[in-house]
């Protein structure tokens, strides 16, 4: 018997930390679903190496399995961003919600994990998922 999937699409307000001190960066995502999969774009805003504001773009490809979420997160090369970061996590109960982690292993980088939140819009704000994300 498969699993009814339950539809993602639409705008979502997020924030992803680091699992280290770090204060969470906020993102828009607007995701696209099909049967079991997802694809989509985000931007999120950030500080480069000499203060100056940053917009990043990445796109996100990735599937939906029951409440399972998962997908990579590839950054366009704005701002000097161009690594791959697989997420994973589950949806809430009402559709409303989708939590989980993150890493990156193999890129360079030392690796680094974290969590993420991210709020079906909908009235979401950036101070709305700021207090959600503080509660978990």
């Amino acid at each position: 018997m498969s699993v009814a999937q339950k539809d993602v699409t639409g705008v979502w307000h997020g924030l992803y930390s680091y699992d280290f001190a770090q204060a969470p960066v906020y993102f828009v995502a607007t995701l696209l679903a099909g049967s079991n999969w997802l694809s989509g774009t985000s931007h999120e805003a950030s500080e480069g190496s000499i203060g100056q504001a940053l917009t990043l773009y990445a796109t996100l490809e990735g599937s939906v399995a029951g409440d399972n979420v998962d997908f990579i997160k590839s950054y366009d090369g704005s701002g000097g961003w161009s690594h791959s970061v697989p997420y994973s996590g589950s949806l809430s109960p009402d559709g409303l919600e989708i939590e989980g982690t993150w890493h990156i292993k193999d890129v360079g980088f030392l690796p680094v994990s974290g969590r993420f939140l991210m709020i079906r819009s909908g009235g979401a704000s950036e101070a709305l998922v700021r207090k959600v994300y503080e509660r978990a």
